[in-house]
Order: structure tokens, then C-alpha cells, then sequence
């Protein structure tokens, strides 16, 4: 996929938190933008890769759009989009963020937003755009009813190994480990494409997908459906992997239950924060035993939880290890820190999956 433009990521007081997760996706892989910077003043000078991986990405921190906008100008990428990469809960844009992206239209950007305050419907950012030849992007916005697709059993056509990738809360890892699985079967010579769910898989340039949280209820499972029967269609892909959304007994992002009966995965990959004891955003809500969880996908799915995928949020690097270890005897199926690790040994055991599918091509 060719790249769009040069991209500021826009996360001013949220990068490297649960409400940053647009901007982590985009720092981590995209092939829609080459990202040049991340706004957030918390973190002005360092580099957005080493605050939030340890790993050096070459994308330094700036403490407002101003100062990004003039550094990439004077460089070989000079920006031409600011992506709006915070995720706060319920998808809502604060004062002080929506007078940032005035600023950034004033400056010549374009300016794509995947959050539930539609710009695009906004008079005065609209006159903003209209003036300086720049064009707003609100991936969030609801398609036309008369696109969307009602579920119609063409899923039992696909012939790939589908993976689903869910999770115990949101915000937990998903698309990440969606991808990172994607590309371990691409680096061993099989064709793999994820469907994504969510703004941010659209952003990372994800070719097949739709917004789930963006749908009318009852063409969900029919857009899952199609975008899984799509990527089957026209790539004839080995593997296909499901990007999760949420969990399926968060209290306020029940994702995955037309995940499970719409997409019909053949296996589901589960990811999961040990020492997140509460859902987030909703202290006072646990987050059901792990056990208990995987219970209920293999209960709804009839399908099986082959690997769980640790997020490994507040333990120590060296604990992660002993913790996979501590999941893998509790659960009896192996876990996997893929973001710290890799993916290599997880492809070695979704291949024995890929190999038994009764219609190997």
C-alpha cells in the first residue's frame, strides 16, 4: 500500500496511557502514513518508540503541533496530515484538542479523526478546511445504510485458517497482537490479511474491515461476514486474522459475540492483561477469571482458545516469563508475550491449526 502522506499524531496528554491507543497502533506499524511525530507535552524530546516500547522509532515528541509541523518542514517528510490519535472513552473530543486541530487546518493540514465528535459536521473547522485546501476525515462516521451488508451464510465459502484475536477488556492489546500474527505468517511465506474492526486497523492501513462501533446493529454480523468473505475472495489468503473489539462481558464494550457467530473463526487467540484486576475506565467492575472467559468463547463458539497473549502492562520484564508460565499451567494451553518476544512461537503453533484445515488448498 503506497503511503497517503507525512503524519503528526495528535495525542496531547494521552500518549503512553489506555486513551492513547490510536497513536501507540501508529507509532508501533502503519502503512497508510509514514509518521514523523507524536504531540504530547508529557513527553516532549524523547522518542515516541522508546516511551512506549523501549525500542527507538526514530518519531520524536513534540510538545504542540506548532513545533511539529516546523521541525518536519525543514525535513525531508514535511507533514501533510495531523491524525487525531487519542481514544478517550466514549470517543469524545475536549475543547483544548479541537482548537489544536483548527490550528492544524490553519497550517495546510489534512486532518483524519476516528473519534465520535465528527468534525466534518463542525461549520467552522469545515470553513477552516475550505480555506486552506484541506480535507477533514471522519473515520468514525457511519456508512450509508444502503452499503452495508445484511449476514447472509457466503462465510461457509472461506477457506482460510480465520484466527480470531479477542481479548479480556478493552484496550487491551488486540489489534496489536492481530497484527504482529499477520506478519509472522507473512515472514514465513504464507499469505495472511487482517480484517480490521476499529478506526485505528483503518489508520495502519488495514484493507479489509469496517468500524464496528460506527454500524447499526443489525448489519454488524453481515459486515463482519463481508469483509472476511472479501479478503477471502480476493487474496485468497492461507490465514485471515479478526481484530477483537472489547470483550464479551465488558460493561460498556461487549465486542465479540458477533465476532464469534458472524466471522466463525476456526481458532481464537485471547489476549490478556494479568495485572489489570478491573475493567478499564470502570473501577469497581473485575474483570472475570480468566478461566471463566475462556469458558464462555469456547461455550458461544464451539471453537477452541488455543493461546493466550499476555499484555504485559505493570510487570517487570523479567517476570514476564515466569507469568507466562504461571497462565500456561493454570489454563493448560501455552501464553505468549508476542510484542515483547515476537510472534515466532505462536506461529509454530497456529501453523499445526493451518495444516489440518479440512480444505488445505
Amino acid at each position: 500500500m503506497e503511503k497517503e502522506g507525512n503524519a503528526i499524531v495528535y495525542c496531547q496528554g494521552m500518549f503512553n496511557t489506555p486513551n492513547g491507543k490510536t497513536a501507540h497502533g501508529l507509532v508501533r506499524f502503519t502503512r497508510r502514513y509514514r509518521v514523523v511525530s507524536v504531540v504530547d507535552a508529557r513527553y516532549v524530546g524523547e522518542d515516541a518508540g522508546q516511551v512506549l516500547d523501549g525500542k527507538l522509532r526514530g518519531i520524536p515528541v513534540h510538545a504542540s503541533i506548532e513545533g511539529a509541523f516546523a521541525e518536519a518542514l525543514d525535513s525531508d517528510y514535511p507533514a501533510t496530515h495531523l491524525v487525531v490519535g487519542m481514544a478517550p472513552d466514549g470517543g469524545r473530543l475536549g475543547l483544548s484538542a479541537s482548537e489544536d486541530i483548527k490550528t492544524a487546518l490553519r497550517m495546510g493540514l489534512n486532518v483524519d479523526c476516528g473519534l465520535h465528535d465528527f468534525l466534518s459536521e463542525d461549520p467552522e473547522m469545515m470553513s477552516i478546511a475550505k480555506e486552506n485546501g484541506t480535507v477533514i476525515r471522519d473515520v468514525r462516521k457511519p456508512p450509508e445504510r444502503s452499503s452495508m451488508h445484511f449476514f447472509s451464510g457466503k462465510i461457509e465459502s472461506v477457506e482460510a485458517l480465520k484466527i480470531a484475536v479477542l481479548g479480556t477488556d478493552s484496550a487491551v492489546g488486540k489489534r496489536t497482537t492481530a497484527w504482529l500474527i499477520v506478519q509472522g505468517f507473512e515472514k514465513d511465506g504464507l499469505r495472511s490479511t487482517l480484517v480490521g474492526t476499529g478506526q485505528t486497523a483503518w489508520m495502519q492501513g488495514a484493507q479489509y474491515g469496517f468500524i464496528l462501533d460506527s454500524l447499526v446493529n443489525d448489519f454488524v454480523s453481515g459486515e463482519i461476514e463481508h469483509a472476511v468473505w472479501s479478503a477471502w475472495d480476493t487474496e485468497r489468503s492461507d490465514v485471515i486474522v479478526i481484530e477483537g473489539q472489547g470483550s464479551l462481558m465488558n460493561p460498556a464494550y461487549p465486542g465479540g459475540f458477533e465476532i464469534l457467530a458472524a466471522g466463525r473463526p476456526d481458532v481464537v487467540v485471547l489476549q490478556h492483561a494479568p495485572a489489570r484486576l478491573e475493567y478499564d475506565g470502570f473501577p469497581g467492575y473485575p474483570i472475570q477469571p480468566l478461566v471463566h472467559q475462556i469458558q464462555t468463547i469456547e461455550m458461544l463458539s464451539g471453537k477452541p482458545v488455543v493461546a493466550v497473549c499476555v499484555n504485559h502492562e505493570n510487570i517487570a520484564t523479567e517476570n514476564i516469563p515466569f507469568v507466562c508460565d504461571a497462565i500456561t499451567k493454570a489454563i493448560g494451553r501455552p501464553a505468549f508475550d508476542v510484542l515483547r518476544y515476537g510472534p515466532a512461537d505462536l506461529i509454530t503453533l497456529l501453523k499445526k491449526h493451518l495444516f489440518t484445515k479440512e480444505h488445505v488448498r
